[in-house]
């Protein structure tokens, strides 16, 4: 007889703290999840302290529920560890977006779509990287714009020569500590 899994945990991960993840939630929510760990951190970082919480609160008979696999893993072989584990430790593991049965063709199937999920991943990096290439090839830069023009700068020497503090020069020029320390030699402030 197979093992029943009463209680579903719901984990979701997004990239950047400027990315949502409602749409993760929701789903886990109408999958009937009482309890949704989240990390908002890029799929390279090594440590996510959502995951681990995650995986520390199941116990056997419980379902671990992610809304795509490749919100699980960085990697195949990272997919498959956790798979694994989970099953070692009577653990379910419930895929929204797919299936996952962890012997015969369920696994092959589950190691064929880690494998796109992580293809897809390194294709999407790829395309992004030669993307910066390109830009930066005609003169463009991305990230934010400065806000030390030579004005800008000008004005902030001015006010230390004074005797200003940084903190002082910041909040009359509308600009940062940091970019005073950064733009200020050290030895002037």
């Amino acid at each position: 007889m197979a093992t029943q899994h009463f209680n579903l945990i719901g984990y979701t991960r997004v990239s950047t703290n400027g990315q949502d993840s409602q749409l993760q939630r929701d789903a886990l929510e109408a999958a009937g999840c009482g309890r949704i760990f989240e990390d908002k951190i890029s799929s390279r970082a090594t440590a996510r302290p959502g995951l681990v919480e995650a995986l520390d609160h199941l116990r056997p008979t419980d379902t671990l529920c992610v809304w795509k696999l490749d919100r699980l893993g960085r990697s195949v072989k990272e997919v498959l560890t956790i798979a694994d584990g989970l099953h070692d430790q009577g653990v379910g593991l419930r895929i929204l977006t797919g299936t996952y049965r962890p012997t015969g063709e369920g696994k092959f199937f589950f190691v064929m779509m880690a494998a796109f999920a992580e293809l897809e991943r390194d294709m999407i990096r790829e395309r992004t990287m030669a993307g910066l290439a390109a830009a930066r090839a005609q003169g463009r830069t991305g990230g934010r714009p400065t806000v030390m023009n030579a004005d800008t700068l000008a004005a902030a020497q001015a006010r230390r020569a004074r005797g200003e503090s940084p903190t002082q020069i910041a909040k009359a020029l509308g600009v940062s500590r940091a970019s005073i320390y950064r733009h200020l030699p050290t030895s002037n402030t």
